[in-house]
């Protein structure tokens, strides 16, 4: 295998060493965030994110929620706006207006999750990641919404999917990728696989498989071991890798392996 393209990352020794020692001093120079998630029965996807980017070294995050939620997050959120909702509680496409308005003024957006299933929710979201033409970060859920229907963000610029392996399998089944991705294949073989798949569309991957993280992104991979499982990771990694990117918009690839092996020693030094 060549493996001109794969680079490898463990703890204590990033790749990409100059990222971290040049990152903004000034929160007013570290970016800002929108994060957009939650449905009437829980907002801790956007609420965790929330926390995560502050803790990664956003200058500015910002949280969007359905308004269903106005009377039930009170204080919880230091920072958060609400855009119109279903009968249910999910977001209704009556709130596009606001979720571009949002997206005007940030520097990236981060679909959080826990955005429950809803066919309204859907529209709005095909129309949102249409229309907004910045830095967009997908991960939990909010996924879930695009893997049956994968051209709205496999071909698009400037997109990072944070999901699970389970997801990918239905996003490459849909999207008609030549590979199939098995849970019973090894690492070289999922590496040469996201190598393929990131040379076919231009969306950017990040997922969890072997205790690794990997990170592909222009048919460059790279994967940093972890030094313990981690079972609950996406939303902690979307933040960190959506904070990481705006902060370095020319260097994706770059910036999401950074955010792999600094994440959890940020949450820790915090």
């Amino acid at each position: 295998m060549d493996e001109s393209f794969w680079r490898k990352q463990v703890a204590d020794k990033p790749l990409f060493p100059d990222l971290i020692w040049s990152r903004p001093e000034n929160r007013a120079h570290a970016g800002k965030l929108l994060i957009i998630g939650g449905n009437a029965f829980g907002f801790a996807a956007p609420a965790e994110a929330y926390g995560e980017a502050l803790t990664a070294g956003i200058g500015v995050a910002n949280v969007l929620l359905p308004d269903k939620l106005k009377h039930t997050v009170g204080s919880v959120l230091e920072t958060g706006d609400f855009a119109p909702s279903t009968p249910s509680g999910s977001f209704s496409q009556h709130g596009l207006g606001e979720l571009l308005s949002h997206a005007t003024w940030a520097d990236g957006v981060l679909l959080a999750g826990d955005l429950g299933r809803n066919s309204e929710t859907a529209i709005l979201l095909e129309k949102f990641v249409t229309n907004y033409h910045g830095q967009l970060t997908i991960t939990k859920d909010a996924v879930d919404y695009f893997t049956n229907a994968p051209q709205a963000v496999v071909n698009r610029p400037e997109t990072t999917l944070v999901l699970s392996f389970a997801q990918l399998q239905k996003l490459a089944v849909s999207a008609k990728f030549s590979r199939v991705f098995t849970f019973s294949m090894g690492l070289i073989q999922l590496v040469e696989a996201l190598h393929e798949f990131t040379l076919t569309y231009s969306v950017n991957i990040i997922v969890k498989h072997l205790e690794n993280i990997l990170v592909a992104t222009g048919g460059q991979i790279s994967t940093t071991k972890l030094t313990e499982d981690k079972e609950i990771w996406r939303v902690t990694t979307a933040a960190h890798a959506a904070t990481w990117w705006l902060q370095n918009p020319t260097k994706p690839f770059e910036a999401f392996t950074t955010a792999a092996i600094t994440m959890y020693s940020q949450r820790h030094n915090a």
